[in-house]
């Protein structure tokens, strides 16, 4: 009785392990130097540094979101609006309900999910959603013209482009300087 339960446990523990033979790297892909290997994981996100996090006292760092330009284009371009949700690593930016004339009876909700961090036209996903009240209680929630969801993105992207621009410039300008040292 005793061999028939080892042998179960000792399947089910063997089984478990099958995934892990299947999911290694090709060694071929990534390079032969460990800091190389560390720093391509980091860029990908895919591992953190303990010294990293000892040095900063454990605390956040937020550096990563100023450094993505499509983010910092997004805030930049909602900035007259309240603000609901904004989470960077869930990549997302929701509006609170905006009207520019409070007697208004309509008002607009924007929400911009990030797809990737590359300036691309892919790149966000806008949607705009506008509300009618007739009454306080009486309101209808529709979605929001194609037009100005396009022109959101419009601007999102050429912001973000000239801050790219800008940010290279800076770089290849201390690049440069560290070089004639």
């Amino acid at each position: 009785m005793k061999i028939i339960i080892f042998l179960i446990i000792s399947s089910i523990f063997l089984s478990s392990c099958s995934g892990l033979i299947e999911n290694r790297g090709d060694a071929r892909k990534s390079p032969p130097n460990p800091e190389l290997r560390v720093k391509r994981n980091m860029e990908e996100g895919r591992g953190f540094r303990i010294m990293d996090k000892i040095k900063t006292g454990g605390g956040t760092n937020y550096e990563f979101a100023s450094s993505n330009e499509l983010w910092r284009a997004s805030l930049d371009i909602l900035d007259f609006m309240p603000l609901a949700s904004v989470n960077y690593s869930g990549g997302v930016i929701i509006t609170d309900w905006y009207s520019e004339d409070q007697n208004s009876n309509q008002s607009i909700k924007i929400s911009i999910r990030f797809l990737t961090n590359e300036i691309r036209s892919d790149a966000i996903e806008v949607k705009v959603f506008q509300k009618s009240c007739i009454d306080i209680s009486k309101c209808k929630i529709t979605e929001g013209s194609q037009e100005l969801r396009d022109k959101i993105k419009k601007e999102v992207l050429k912001t973000a482009t000239i801050y790219k621009k800008n940010k290279d410039k800076e770089n290849s300008k201390s690049y440069n300087s560290t070089k004639l040292k």
